[in-house]
């Protein structure tokens, strides 16, 4: 139901607004003290809650319980202190209506216009891995009402959710009072703090309820604060920002250590990159050049350097598009692996941690972009992707952990079973496949990609492809496919280039063909009964 209708010429023109009271009720008390100091100075009454009252009381400064202004004592845990019309009336009232005015003198109740609100660490205590009530009690439930109730009064209230707004809020109060730009700029930081907020918690019960059902929720909810503007989007006519997402943990979270300024296709490289490098288990490097890999390798067995050797690796599949690539590893970068990248044109570098030896040699090649992952960084569990008019979600396309005891029940169809070492090569060239997009053929030795063919609207193409890059090393490679042989024209491109097993999910109507032409070449093949399609 719409609001009341109210003549524009009943409003008076509120634009510095000086702030005698101030409502503070935090979570995050950082530089809380540094504020109190600046409105104490500047003759600002402080009501206050809980353990904010108890911190300023502490420091020396004097501090009103909010119980004292609404004849309320806080009860239930904490969970009621602020709901009351004592606050909400003093936070709600358009001081620019004479009749609120009035009302306000009726009812005995003083207005706020400065309003210092963070919520509870609901997203904290999530991350800390807590469960059941210890994360609802997280959730607020005052604390949003109060910034909601500012945020809509923003002619009249300042409202501030984070620390970082405090160093504007002590000028403005030592110069007199806050501004209507300022306000309504608090104002709109108010309401997407409030909007992160819920929708962590739908998230949560979502996940929950997810788990539970083994099903997809009805109601999603997505949240993402900007986190800088970029020069430009996939092309220079395109404008561009990076956001970062409600409880994320990935690329976006990642912190430059060096560099130019990241652009969009830096980071959507970047994150096709660690795709392919965190599918291994072992020491592994991706080398990514428009969202496909060029390269992937694990360490050679017994290399003195493991991740260096990874790097070499996945560089000599394709040295040529490795040229101003972008590099994902999924151990720490060492020293010999910077000074293996010192003549290699590289856009980006992405791993979980650098040697600080590996860093000096970086910083020789100041346009170099170094990213950290944060700590706890990690995969996500859903996927998802805007489409006209709404977006897709699915379950992300994962390998299960113990993929080697899976791979012991793909279907052996052709030629002799191969050994444990020659069998991680078949897994290598597998999981490697899942990174490459579709169609996707991938040849690999020793754990290592030789030849990559992407991309194709068919099958065929994508293998000439693959033998094409690889050259003689398609001799005695494994050739895993992300999807079933159509027919028996593809596998025999490998075939004929010497290939000497073959990887696939199986399924096609013209299998038999297929199995045929496999057992003709006396080569391996397995049905793995799994398709990763990666469009």
């Amino acid at each position: 139901m719409a609001g009341p209708r109210h003549d524009p010429a009943l409003y008076r023109d509120r634009d510095v607004v000086p702030v005698r009271r101030a409502l503070i009720s935090v979570s995050d008390k950082t530089g809380l003290l540094q504020l109190a100091e600046a409105l104490a100075a500047a003759g600002v009454q402080m009501i206050s809650t809980g353990g904010s009252a108890t911190m300023l009381r502490d420091a020396g400064y004097d501090v009103t319980d909010v119980a004292a202004i609404t004849g309320f004592p806080e009860s239930l845990d904490g969970r009621v202190k602020t709901l009351h019309p004592k606050v909400h009336a003093g936070l709600l009232a358009d001081l620019r209506l004479e009749d609120h005015e009035r009302q306000l003198a009726e009812l005995d109740v003083q207005p706020f216009e400065l309003v210092v609100v963070n919520l509870y660490p609901f997203v904290e205590t999530v991350a800390s891995g807590a469960q059941g009530d210890d994360v609802v009690e997280q959730i607020d439930i005052g604390g949003p009402a109060m910034v909601r109730a500012s945020a809509k009064n923003h002619a009249n209230v300042a409202i501030v959710v984070s620390p970082e707004s405090y160093p504007a809020i002590i000028e403005a109060v030592a110069a007199g009072g806050t501004s209507l730009v300022q306000r309504r700029e608090l104002a709109a930081r108010a309401f997407a703090h409030t909007a992160a907020y819920d929708t962590a918690v739908a998230t949560w019960f979502a996940e929950g309820t997810l788990a539970a059902e083994e099903d997809l929720p009805a109601h999603l909810t997505i949240s993402a604060e900007r986190l800088s503007t970029l020069r430009y989007g996939e092309n220079s006519h395109q404008r561009a920002a990076i956001y970062t997402r409600t409880g994320g943990h990935g690329i976006a979270q990642a912190t430059q250590l060096q560099g130019k300024e990241m652009s969009y296709n830096n980071y959507v490289d970047a994150d096709a990159a660690l795709r392919a490098a965190f599918d291994m288990v072992k020491p592994a490097v991706a080398i990514i050049k428009h969202a496909n890999p060029c390269g992937i390798a694990v360490a050679a067995p017994n290399a003195l350097d493991p991740i260096a050797s990874a790097h070499l690796r996945a560089h000599e599949c394709d040295p040529v598009s490795a040229y101003g690539g972008v590099i994902a590893a999924n151990g720490t970068v060492t020293l010999k692996m910077a000074e293996n990248l010192k003549d290699i044109f590289t856009e980006v570098i992405v791993a979980p941690s650098f040697e600080d030896a590996a860093l000096e040699v970086f910083r020789t090649k100041k346009n170099l972009r170094l990213l950290q992952l944060p700590a706890d960084w990690q995969q996500e569990r859903m996927d998802v992707r805007l489409v006209s008019g709404g977006l897709l979600l699915q379950d992300a396309d994962r390998f299960p952990g113990d993929i080697d005891s899976v791979a012991k029940d793909w279907e052996l169809v052709s030629g002799e079973r191969p050994d444990h070492d020659e069998m991680q090569n078949f897994i290598f060239a597998w999981k490697a496949g899942r990174a490459v997009k579709s169609n996707a053929i991938v040849l690999a030795k020793g754990s290592a990609t030789v030849g990559i063919g992407m991309g194709q609207v068919n099958r065929v193409d994508s293998c000439r492809l693959a033998v094409e890059r690889a050259g003689d090393r398609a001799r005695g490679s494994v050739a895993a496919s992300d999807a079933f042989f159509p027919f028996a024209d593809g596998p025999q491109v490998l075939l004929d280039a010497g290939v000497s097993a073959i990887v696939q999910p199986g399924g096609s109507v013209r299998d038999d063909e297929v199995i045929a032409a496999a057992q003709a070449a006396g080569v391996t093949m397995f049905f793995t009964g799994e398709r990763h399609f990666f469009h």
